[in-house]
């Protein structure tokens, strides 16, 4: 089964890959050193963000890849709910 882009996942592909890190980074970042609730509902944003990039991309990626990717999103969503807590 072959999916079409969506607009949003073209413009995406479009974004430069550096630009897009380091504005990830700086958002794990905020979110991290924002007191309480309000960094974990940041971390919780991006971890939504992120499932949901993961789940249109899913069929494309590689099973090690698949791998590590929800390793990484189990830890971004267990320190987000850590900071509520």
């Amino acid at each position: 089964m072959q999916r079409t882009q969506t607009p949003v996942l073209s413009r995406l592909a479009r974004l430069n890959p550096t630009t897009v890190f380091l504005a990830a980074l700086v958002l794990v970042l905020v979110g991290l050193f924002a007191p309480g609730a309000a960094g974990g509902l940041l971390l919780l944003a991006l971890a939504g963000g992120l499932v949901w990039l993961m789940t249109a991309t899913w069929p494309v990626q590689a099973p090690a890849t698949r791998v590590l990717r929800l390793l990484m999103l189990t830890l971004l969503i267990t320190i987000a709910l850590a900071k509520l807590l």
